[in-house]
């Protein structure tokens, strides 16, 4: 059995208190949970930060569950990834910028919400997001992971995240697809 490291990332706010990134915390919890040894990680209520380097060491894929917050993720997420990701650990020094990453075994999926629509993403370049996808505006973050070795694996997206279109079933029923399709079926 292999080992999954979830990462609840989500920084409460008044109009945004956490029940939809809960949602999603459990349904990747109840859908990987016979085929992972799995720990968690709820950034908000505290770490200890070689605790957190152990389970990262431990994973061999972790996943991001995390609200989108003024196109990056939460100021609590960010800290943790400044408190935990250290150098000799997560990453050495290397003749090519960007290539000393040490956990080159280890594997990253992030599942995000949103509060633009879809079709934000795939509009033109002469709108807000340029034309940018959802992947392309998460760049920093992809950067990181891939700066400390971890290859990507693709994107689970929740579009509209602050006026939910479709009851709340429909989007577990899009992760549980994701989660087979991409991680599941890689084991």
């Amino acid at each position: 059995m292999r080992n999954l490291l979830l990462i609840n990332g989500h920084e409460p706010f008044e109009r945004a208190p956490g029940r939809l990134n809960t949602t999603m915390i459990n349904t990747i919890r109840d859908v990987c949970c016979r085929e992972f040894n799995i720990k968690m990680t709820h950034v908000v209520k505290g770490y200890q930060v070689k605790e957190e380097i152990e389970k990262f060491k431990w994973a061999d894929i972790v996943v991001l569950q995390t609200p989108i917050y003024w196109f990056n993720v939460p100021g609590v997420l960010k800290t943790y990834m400044d408190h935990v990701f250290i150098p000799e650990v997560f990453f050495t020094k290397s003749n090519q910028f960007g290539r000393g990453g040490l956990l080159t075994e280890k594997a990253y999926m992030l599942s995000v919400s949103w509060g633009a629509k879809q079709k934000e993403f795939s509009a033109s370049s002469s709108d807000f997001l340029d034309g940018y996808n959802e992947d392309q505006v998460l760049f920093p973050i992809h950067k990181t992971f891939e700066y400390c070795g971890f290859k990507q694996l693709p994107t689970f997206s929740i579009h509209s995240a602050m006026n939910l279109t479709f009851s709340i079933n429909t989007y577990k029923d899009q992760l549980k697809e994701h989660l087979q399709s991409h991680l599941l079926q890689n084991q």
